[in-house]
C-alpha cells in the first residue's frame, strides 16, 4: 500500500530527515584515522535521543529475526551497506559510508553519506564523485507525471556510463510513519516502467555503486553486505517528496559538507 502524505506530514518528515543530517554532520567533524566507527556510534546515539527523537536503526530486525544492534550503520571501504559499528580504527585511505535513521513526532528520518578517511585514491574520489551525481541524478526524475522507473534508469546510466556496478539486492524505499513502506525503488530500471509518480509520495533514493563488479554477499554477522570482488562501494541517500516541476529534497547534505569544507583547510 502506497501512503501519499499531507503538507504537514511533509513538514514533520522534513524535521526527522534534518535531524539526520545533523547528526552525520556531528559524525563528519570526529571522522579521521584512528577514530572507532563505534565511538561514531556512540555520538550519534546521543545526539540524536537529546534532540527528542530515537534512532530507528537500533533494534531493527533483519530477515532472521536478528537485533541491528547499533544506531547507524558504518560500512567501510567494501562493505556496501548495513556494517556493524566495532572498534576497528579507521585508516587513512578508507571510506567510511554512514547510513542513519531517526524518529522523530512520529515520522522517519534516513539519509546516507559516504566519508573520506585521511586521504583517498583519485579512482575512489571519482566513485564517490559519480554516486553522489546519480543520486540528484535520479531526484531530477521524482517529479509529478514520471514513473519511478524514469529515477532507476537515471541512476544506472549515470553510473554505467562511468564503469561502475549497480547493486541490485538492496534499494531504496518509500518513507513516512514506518522506515520501509512501498514502493521500493531500485537503482535500476527502465523509462517509463513503474508506478506513476504523484504529489505526496515520499521515497528514499539511495545509489549503492561499487568501483568493480556489481556482484555481493552477506558476512556471517548476517547484517554486513561486501562486494565479491572486494572493491570500495559507496552509498548517497536522500529522502525526497515527490512535487510538481521539482522534487522536494527533506533531507540535507550542507552542513555535512560545510564540515568537511572547513576540515579541508
Amino acid at each position: 500500500m502506497i501512503y501519499l502524505k499531507t503538507d504537514d506530514e511533509v513538514e514533520l518528515l522534513r524535521e526527522a530527515n534534518l535531524l539526520v543530517g545533523k547528526t552525520l554532520a556531528e559524525l563528519a567533524k570526529i571522522i579521521k584515522p584512528g577514530v572507532t566507527t563505534r565511538q561514531l556510534d556512540v555520538l550519534a546515539e546521543t545526539f540524536i535521543r537529546d534532540h527528542g527523537a530515537v534512532p530507528t536503526f537500533k533494534h531493527f530486525p533483519n530477515p532472521y529475526g536478528e537485533p541491528f544492534p547499533a544506531s547507524i550503520c558504518t560500512s567501510v571501504n567494501e562493505q556496501v551497506v548495513h556494517g556493524i559499528p566495532n572498534d576497528v580504527p579507521l585508516k587513512n585511505g578508507d571510506i567510511v559510508s554512514i547510513d542513519c535513521g531517526t524518529k522523530l513526532n512520529g515520522f522517519c528520518g534516513d539519509s546516507c553519506y559516504t566519508f573520506a578517511v585521511g586521504e583517498i585514491s583519485d579512482a575512489v574520489k571519482a566513485l564517490l564523485k559519480t554516486t553522489k551525481e546519480a543520486l540528484y541524478k535520479g531526484i531530477e526524475q521524482a517529479i509529478v507525471g514520471h514513473r519511478l522507473g524514469d529515477i532507476s534508469y537515471a541512476v544506472q546510466n549515470h553510473c554505467e556510463s562511468h564503469g561502475y556496478g549497480v547493486v541490485r539486492e538492496f534499494v531504496g524505499h518509500g518513507i513516512g510513519k514506518d522506515m520501509h513502506e512501498d514502493p521500493q525503488v531500485p537503482n535500476f530500471g527502465k523509462r517509463g516502467n513503474g508506478i506513476m509518480l504523484k504529489n505526496g509520495l515520499c521515497i528514499a533514493i539511495e545509489p549503492m555503486i561499487t568501483l568493480g563488479r556489481k556482484e555481493v554477499y552477506m558476512q556471517p554477522d548476517k547484517w554486513g553486505i561486501v562486494t565479491r570482488d572486494s572493491k570500495v562501494a559507496a552509498h548517497f541517500e536522500h529522502t525526497i517528496c515527490v512535487r510538481k516541476g521539482k522534487a522536494d529534497i527533506l533531507s540535507s547534505f550542507k552542513e555535512i559538507e560545510d564540515i568537511i569544507q572547513e576540515k579541508s583547510f
